[in-house]
């Protein structure tokens, strides 16, 4: 595989396998990434890159377009069955695009949304001033609870009484905790507001079983192909309102995107297909029963943990509650010398500033699709312990990162490149 890659481009070559290697002798635990298998890697990089398709299936503005109306047809159709929800727009590039043509169905410019702070766990198209959703909309932003770093539903709902958004938005880049889909659909009933659901940290776990269904709750529903559910990067856009499936399909084309990833759009379809096998229902428990047991290893380390623990796929660690001089920096600095690949983040009341943070996020999808369980998750914690212990010793790191590789030596990545 490659070998036209290697005559014609060596350098991109060299580039792509240098970063093999670095996924294969490290520790993801990046809790956002994942590992595409194979056939979602195949249809990625299959002919359907050359076709021009843009519209929807039976409605092109190119024609040749019979293939790709099948295989968009066909992610449409998976995508609506593996989520139990009567209508999938199949293609947005990005969650955030997504997340861009999922408010232009349900707002105009100006009005009202209410969405988790950025720093507190949410994302960046939740309100953030930076950022489109911040610019074009009005936003009242809730928080977590102060005291236990959780959803205060009954907090947000009489916000949510008070403020009268027309949207209310749920789901989170940052929060270890179950997501009560039926609790946010009764603060959006009570308050007049339709409810928008970004799933794309937990979309794999609530395929899989392992988290509660949105489906029966939500209004409109975002979430990324590439997290926990293992396939290409991308996003999808899902909901069981008839009336807006219109609104959505306008948002996304013409209103943010021309032509779609056709490739991308058929590795969506390999993704849901997998996704709705036996196995990937035993593949997310393993997910959360990994976190579970590598939280509560930090934890006996004298790490404080955001929330106390975890219910899904990730966990929020205060470094600085060790009280050596760490901060969420330092941390991953230190961290990815030694091999083991998380990134900075802040944590509910942080005093930190964003690039800095007090807070490491790790998560276990990565390492479960790699076929890590709870043992090892237990000589994770040991090694990430063994490193902030010792943040800056540079042979120490180096040692430490030589114990990752032959860890991961035992679980290889991709053994057909």
């Amino acid at each position: 595989m490659f070998d036209n890659l290697k005559k014609k481009d060596p350098a991109v070559y060299e580039l792509t396998q240098k970063e093999l290697q670095r996924q294969r002798n490290t520790l993801a635990l990046i809790a956002s990434e994942n590992y595409a298998p194979m056939e979602v890697l195949e249809a990625s990089a299959s002919v359907l890159t050359n076709k021009y398709s843009e519209g929807y299936p039976g409605k092109r503005y190119y024609a040749g377009n019979e293939v790709i109306d099948q295989v968009e047809t066909l992610a449409i159709e998976r995508a609506k069955k593996l989520f139990g929800m009567g209508y999938a727009n199949v293609q947005p590039h990005s969650g955030s695009s997504a997340n861009f043509a999922a408010y232009r169905a349900l707002m105009k410019e100006g009005d009202t949304f209410m969405g988790l702070r950025l720093d507190q766990g949410g994302h960046l198209t939740h309100g953030s001033p930076v950022n489109f959703s911040g610019q074009i909309y009005k936003v009242e932003s809730y928080a977590v609870d102060k005291e236990t770093e959780m959803l205060d539903y009954d907090a947000i709902m009489k916000q949510a009484l008070q403020v009268k958004p027309k949207v209310i938005v749920c789901g989170y880049t940052a929060y270890p905790r179950t997501v009560y889909f039926d609790k946010f659909r009764a603060i959006a009933d009570a308050c007049g507001a339709f409810l928008f659901c970004d799933i794309a940290h937990i979309a794999g776990l609530i395929a899989g079983g392992a988290h509660m269904q949105v489906g029966p709750y939500a209004d409109v529903v975002t979430t990324t192909t590439h997290k926990t559910l293992r396939g290409p990067r991308g996003a999808i856009i899902l909901s069981n309102k008839e009336e807006h499936a219109k609104a959505i399909d306008k948002g996304v084309f013409p209103g943010s995107q021309g032509g779609p990833l056709d490739h991308i759009t058929a590795a969506k379809a390999v993704c849901f297909h997998n996704a709705m096998q036996p196995e990937f229902r035993t593949y997310a428990a393993q997910i959360v029963k990994n976190a579970k047991v590598l939280a509560e290893e930090v934890q006996s380390l004298g790490f404080r943990l955001v929330s106390g623990g975890t219910d899904n796929h990730l966990i929020l660690i205060d470094v600085k509650s060790k009280g050596t001089g760490l901060n969420g920096k330092i941390a991953q600095d230190a961290l990815e010398k030694a091999g083991i690949i998380c990134n900075k983040n802040t944590i509910p009341y942080d005093t930190e500033k964003p690039f800095v943070g007090s807070g490491i996020r790790i998560g276990t999808p990565a390492v479960t699709t790699r076929g890590l369980k709870e043992s090892e998750m237990k000589e994770i914690a040991r090694l990430f312990g063994k490193t902030l212990e010792h943040p800056s010793d540079e042979a120490m790191l180096a040692k430490i990162k030589g114990e990752v590789k032959s860890l991961m030596d035992r679980f290889p990545l991709y053994p057909e490149l």
